[in-house]
């Protein structure tokens, strides 16, 4: 019966240490994945929205004058 005890008690020690080991790892790289998620769905978006909305037309731009006229009188 001692046996079992020492493996039961074995077993919790590593599940233990595996816990507290994937919790560091979460803690940190939780903040980089969610990052890299934010990025990819903004890019996703971006890429939806944009097929989406037509994009006008942008017209000639007019020439711009060479000379300007006389001045404005003051009142």
């Amino acid at each position: 019966m001692q046996k079992v005890y020492n493996l039961l008690g074995v077993l919790g020690f590593v599940m233990s240490g595996t816990m507290a080991v994937m919790g560091v790892m979460a803690y940190t790289r939780v903040p980089s994945m969610v990052k890299n998620y934010a990025s990819e769905l903004k890019l996703e978006l971006t890429e939806s929205i944009l097929k989406q909305v037509p994009v006008p037309e942008i017209p000639e731009m007019p020439k711009l004058p060479t000379k300007t006229g006389p001045a404005i009188p003051l009142p």
